[in-house]
């Protein structure tokens, strides 16, 4: 049986109409740092989306989500994070903030595969 590595991860959450708190998942991000892993998966439904905020910009919730991913792949989509750590990434991702687009709270787990558990969490908290 093969070792399990400790890990982390928080649900992104779309919060359309910041003032009113309404929110629903549409990512997950996860962080293994005995691999040096960190990685989002993102799903919007653009449906749940324009029922909380019928004029929302659904092109700019997909940017802000996609570039969550940017930075978690590092290098030039990372912007300033480009030469962090995928710890230091991970830490920059899930600091709070009052944006559409927002980390929920860090939780952790065991993993032997945490690219994986990256498809396993979204299947489970976002689809």
């Amino acid at each position: 049986m093969s070792e399990r590595d400790v890990f982390e991860y928080a649900v992104l959450r779309v919060v359309p109409r910041v003032e009113r708190g309404e929110c629903f998942n549409a990512g997950v991000l996860v962080y293994c740092r005995a691999k040096s892993f960190v990685a989002a998966r993102i799903h919007l439904d653009e449906r749940k989306l324009l029922a909380l905020d019928p004029g929302a910009d659904v092109v700019g919730v997909r940017a802000a989500l996609r570039a969550v991913e940017g930075v978690c792949h590092g290098g030039d989509g990372a912007g300033q994070a480009a030469g962090d750590d995928a710890g230091r990434r991970f830490r920059w991702l899930i600091a709070p903030r009052s944006t559409v687009v927002q980390p929920g709270v860090v939780h952790s787990g065991l993993t032997r595969d945490p690219e994986a558990e990256v498809e396993r969490l979204l299947d489970v908290l976002v689809r």
